[in-house]
């Protein structure tokens, strides 16, 4: 199993379309001045030992030799044995509504962004648990299926925008119906839905589905994300900020339905919690889902990661060392020497 240990050392790679640009705007500059000199037949009497390939192989080198050392910076590791761990948790699915009106800004930044971190942070504290993440709009997706491996959830949490589902909406019930199926077929222990949605529910039996959900032994829980006066959604056309009208030309005004929150929570045995500017209420949840019996999970974990940073470390220190010897100028004692000899 591979991976990279500091993955965000590898954005120092920008810098190599970056030093391609610069050494080619750099050549078109040197040509130009050559030029003005006079001819390039002239030139290369003059300067006999001047050498067009030489500059380029050396480049060439040199970002080898670069791209080597930031890919060893970021460790790149392999994982040499699969390990299965036996601890004692509960599985958690999340699922998160990214329908456009989750970009109202009632909660500062948006619904949506603010959700993001407070599932951050929850996995932050998570410790013997599996969790899942499904995304929903006008329909319902599994963005991650349930899992321990926790640095894959908030990597999968960073690429949540509302663009990812192509039906708008909110269909609360399909989310439900998903992550009812999501759970592992095979685990007998305790489980928990979280909802978290600004509530306008627009396409299905939300409740009837919480309900399904509390009869298959799931706990389901709400968090309303907005405000009961609600918040314009924006939006942005050639770098502009505007808002969503109606076919009237009315500005869209997005309102949490705490009604309908409330009455999911209850049909699924769980309970309703109104996220503002300072919390979500993830916190306050995780607090009742902790009181839930844990049962032993099994776990298969990669273990004993080695290091194979050196290797590219060392390939980058040699090609640092071959651009050195490498002249830029032709050499006086080998420029005559041919190889195979001259065709006759």
């Amino acid at each position: 199993m591979f991976r990279i240990a500091n993955p965000e050392y590898l954005y120092a790679l920008l810098l190599i379309p970056v030093m391609i640009v610069f050494f080619w705007y750099s050549r078109m500059k040197r040509k130009k001045a050559l030029a003005s000199f006079g001819q390039k037949e002239i030139m290369s009497i003059l300067m006999p030992n001047a050498s067009t390939g030489r500059p380029i192989l050396k480049f060439i080198v040199l970002l080898m030799a670069l791209t080597s050392i930031i890919i060893g910076i970021a460790r790149p590791q392999f994982g040499s044995k699969l390990k299965t761990e036996k601890r004692k948790g509960i599985e958690l699915m999340i699922a998160l509504d990214v329908s456009n009106s989750m970009m109202s800004e009632d909660i500062q930044p948006n619904r949506l962004e603010r959700a993001k971190r407070a599932i951050s942070q929850l996995v932050d504290k998570l410790s013997n648990d599996k969790i899942g993440l499904i995304v929903f709009a006008g329909d319902a997706y599994t963005q991650l299926p349930i899992t321990a491996d926790y640095v894959s959830a908030k990597l999968f949490l960073n690429s949540i925008s509302p663009d990812m589902v192509p039906t708008q909406g909110t269909a609360i019930g399909a989310a439900i119906q998903l992550g009812i199926k999501s759970f592992s077929p095979t685990f007998e222990g305790s489980k928990a839905m979280i909802i978290i949605t600004d509530g306008e529910n627009h396409e299905d039996d939300a409740i009837g589905a919480a309900t399904e959900a509390a009869k298959k032994g799931i706990v389901v829980y709400t968090i309303g994300m907005g405000s009961p006066e609600g918040g314009p959604i924006p939006e942005f056309r050639n770098g502009q900020k505007s808002y969503r009208k109606d076919r009237q030309g009315n500005t869209i005004v997005t309102k949490l339905d705490e009604q309908m929150l409330q009455k999911i929570a209850e049909a699924g045995k769980g309970a309703y919690i109104r996220a503002n500017n300072a919390q979500v209420g993830l916190n306050n949840l995780l607090s009742e889902v902790n009181k839930m019996e844990k049962s032993e999970l099994e776990t298969q974990t990669y273990a004993d990661y080695d290091d194979k940073f050196q290797y590219f470390i060392g390939l980058g220190l040699f090609l640092i060392l071959l651009d050195y010897l490498i002249l830029e100028r032709k050499n006086k004692y080998l420029k005559n020497f041919k190889l195979f000899g001259e065709r006759k």
